[in-house]
């Protein structure tokens, strides 16, 4: 990566609370993420990890500071035109792979599409859609029609989160966060994981945020961030 690196992600004094919870806060003085950027965000549970993405994503919006993703203000939108915003620029893995268990393996890679029109015209400037979902399964390993029309709940472990690392690419996200994707792996697996997302990051130059509890995977990401780097936890 470039030393000058685009920022597609800035946070500067944000400060957030969750309603009921007056015990736990997090106020981030400054944090900015650049574009192709691979970021390994790890911390103890109750740090504060999800409460982060949720931010980043539009989910919830600061009590005050600002939040500014690919340069647009995300606390300026409304609910709906955030909800749009992260349709149409992220990409998420989850941890449990959250797949729709009775849709085919294509109807859950397209189904991003189904919510995001940018994201769906940026598929088909590659290929009619069906076909790019099956080029893209292909790449992941996941080749063939039989297959692509399997149900989810037919899938291997494994196969269940090559189909999750498809849905989460399709349309070229500028964003992909993954969520504690490889808690559940053996190391083997985990290298494995982690090599199959990074060649197709590298492929749609995508930003990639990933959170865990391993700090040894840090060595693969061009950074680590750790929460008490970043945000204090006050009482």
């Amino acid at each position: 990566m470039s030393e000058a690196v685009e920022p597609i992600v800035e946070l500067s004094s944000v400060n957030f609370r969750w309603p009921g919870q007056r015990s736990f806060a997090l106020n981030i003085r400054q944090l900015t993420l650049g574009r192709e950027e691979k970021v390994l965000l790890v911390g103890p549970s109750g740090s504060g990890k999800s409460t982060l993405l949720s931010l980043l994503c539009g989910i919830v919006v600061p009590e005050s500071g600002q939040i500014r993703i690919l340069g647009k203000d995300l606390n300026k939108l409304t609910r709906s035109q955030r909800d749009r915003f992260r349709a149409d620029h992220f990409g998420i893995i989850f941890q449990m792979f959250n797949l729709l268990p009775y849709g085919s393996v294509l109807d859950n890679v397209l189904l991003p599409l189904s919510f995001s029109s940018a994201r769906r015209d940026r598929t088909q400037g590659q290929a009619p859609l069906q076909d790019a979902a099956l080029s893209l399964l292909d790449r992941l390993g996941l080749g063939g029609e039989d297959l692509a029309g399997a149900p989810a709940s037919n899938l291997s472990v494994g196969q269940q989160q090559r189909v999750a690392v498809a849905r989460a690419l399709i349309g070229s996200p500028e964003i992909l966060v993954a969520d504690e994707p490889t808690s559940a792996l053996d190391r083997e697996n985990q290298v494995q994981f982690l090599d199959l997302v990074f060649s197709q990051i590298e492929e749609s130059r995508a930003t990639l945020i990933m959170v865990s509890h391993d700090e040894s995977l840090g060595s693969r990401f061009d950074r680590t961030i750790r929460l008490p780097d970043v945000i204090e936890r006050t009482s």
